[in-house]
């Protein structure tokens, strides 16, 4: 039996239009679609709070409807998209074209098609007679580490009020996902010594180190693929390592002095990411590292953090899980191996979360990217229900 198409309200359509004509690629401003979704939600009556980022370019924007009391549920999704740089469009990637019942833009899927839902519902939750509030959360930088999400959450634990769960809107059919993998991704910068390469034990190779790294980095996964853990609802069901970048040395008569190698591991949530780290830092102190500095003590590797997501792991008996299969019908919840905020709300805030979302992650990304009309409209009548069982 096949379910009859919903289209989404016009005021759904406008929004898309309106944040997906703001680029607000990763790592680069955002604050034009902040002020403009902080000006429409302040209109309505909503209190705001706009968190920063040191270079004042960037923000994360929290808004609240309804009383001022613990409990209620935050909506949130990330304002950034992907860059668009030598994909081949069928049309202008930043203005909405439909076609088809699908709606085309960059971030149409991930995320701002879920976004654009909430802007069009704000006005029924602000009239509303709300029993608990409801959050809005528009936040920077996911798409490269969920950087901009954690000095949200440190602002909403110092806020008088707490959030009793959060709905994260990526991309899942609004099928309800309880559990994703972590991440960990790092740049190791190998320091050696340089020399003419006719006299190798003169200096200090930085790039041959950095290359028996990345072989202890493939051993690693290779133990944790062989010997798990394993959770088969994953693909692939066990935590794995890669390494996506290597470069160093500039010619090949002198012995390179400096290399740098970027690596993750994305962990399943019941693998102890603290133990993976710790592996790898002992490695480096103890047997890399000391037999760097055999001749030489001005040389070694330092480790520069690029993300440390989280995974997320939410039982079936929370409330937020209960809430979220009641109000989509689900009979059952799901894990995906890509990772999201929801981790970092759930680790750091200690707020139950699920994801649960419109549009198909396999649409993200790419050129000509788009969202299903009827996923629209889904979601709008997800966020319908939601606000009846949150109204007196």
């Amino acid at each position: 039996m096949t379910t009859a198409a919903l289209s989404p309200s016009q005021s759904t359509i406008d929004w898309c239009a309106k944040l997906i004509a703001h680029p607000s690629v990763s790592m680069t401003p955002n604050m034009d679609l902040i002020d403009e979704v902080k000006a429409f939600l302040d209109g309505l009556g909503y209190q705001t709070l706009v968190v920063r980022d040191e270079s004042n370019t960037k923000a994360n924007l929290y808004a609240s409807i309804g009383p001022a009391v613990d409990g209620g549920v935050i909506l949130s999704g990330h304002s950034d998209v992907v860059p668009t740089e030598g994909q081949n469009w069928a049309s202008d990637p930043y203005t909405v074209d439909i076609r088809d019942d699908k709606l085309y833009g960059r971030g149409s899927c991930d995320m701002k098609g879920f976004l654009a839902c909430l802007l069009a519902k704000a006005e029924a939750f602000k009239n509303a007679d709300l029993r608990v509030p409801i959050h809005l959360a528009f936040t920077y930088d996911e798409e490269v580490g969920c950087l901009g999400v954690p000095s949200l959450v440190e602002a909403i634990n110092n806020l008088p009020n707490k959030p009793a769960m959060c709905i994260v809107g990526e991309p899942t059919e609004m099928k309800v996902i309880t559990q994703h993998k972590g991440k960990y991704s790092a740049r190791a910068h190998f320091t050696g010594r340089s020399g003419h390469s006719s006299l190798p034990g003169e200096g200090v190779n930085a790039v041959e180190f950095a290359s028996e790294f990345v072989v202890f980095l493939r051993k690693l996964g290779r133990q944790c693929r062989d010997h798990g853990p394993h959770d088969n609802d994953f693909v692939p069901n066990h935590t794995t390592f890669h390494t996506g970048v290597i470069k160093g040395g500039t010619q090949l008569n002198i012995i390179p002095q400096n290399c740098f190698v970027d690596f993750e591991f994305r962990n399943l949530p019941n693998d102890d990411r603290n133990a993976l780290k710790a592996s790898i830092f002992a490695y480096l102190d103890d047997t890399l590292i000391p037999e760097m500095r055999e001749t030489y003590d001005d040389v070694g590797v330092e480790i520069e953090v690029i993300s440390d997501m989280p995974g997320l792991a939410t039982g079936d008996d929370e409330e937020v899980t209960k809430l979220v299969m009641a109000l989509t019908g689900a009979n059952t919840t799901g894990k995906v191996s890509f990772g999201t905020e929801a981790g970092v709300f759930s680790a750091l805030g200690d707020i139950p979360t699920v994801v649960c979302g419109p549009g198909n992650i396999e649409q993200a990304h790419k050129p000509d990217e788009f969202i299903e009309m009827d996923q629209l409209g889904r979601c709008e009548l997800f966020l319908d229900k939601l606000l009846g069982v949150l109204t007196k």
